[in-house]
């Protein structure tokens, strides 16, 4: 197996004229800032454990919403939203359960694309005085 190149990830996707229409909005900004990274990468594990990483996922192709949340976004920036995505941008071959390495990997790139996005540091604990 190839050591797994983020930037060159991130090269690729560049030249996909669907991938590079997502970015933050207000919201999930919002959200960011007060919630903080870290917990929203929680959220993330959550997500990518009961979405995508079965071998046939209920739903896919149509598991992830286009907004809502920092991840939701992220996933459909990095081609990490359902199994065929997966395949064709991470090379992680639909019908076999992710394992925990594979996981971490997806989870590394949207953390990656968020603070990329947030276009500064994005808090990793709550903002002072949030209200949720």
């Amino acid at each position: 197996m190839s050591r797994f190149d983020p930037e060159e990830l991130f090269e690729r996707l560049a030249r996909s004229r669907f991938r590079t229409r997502f970015h933050l909005d207000d919201q999930a900004r919002l959200y960011l800032e007060n919630r903080g990274l870290n917990a929203v990468m929680e959220h993330g594990a959550a997500f990518i454990a009961e979405r995508l990483a079965p071998a046939y996922p209920p739903h896919d192709g149509k598991q992830t919403p286009m907004r809502g949340h920092p991840v939701f976004i992220a996933q459909h920036a990095t081609g990490a939203c359902c199994r065929s995505c997966l395949s064709k941008w991470h090379g992680m071959a639909p019908g076999k359960e992710l394992t925990p390495e594979q996981q971490a990997q997806i989870l590394l790139v949207l953390r990656s694309w968020i603070e990329r996005d947030f276009g500064r540091t994005v808090p990793s604990s709550p903002a002072q005085g949030a209200l949720f």
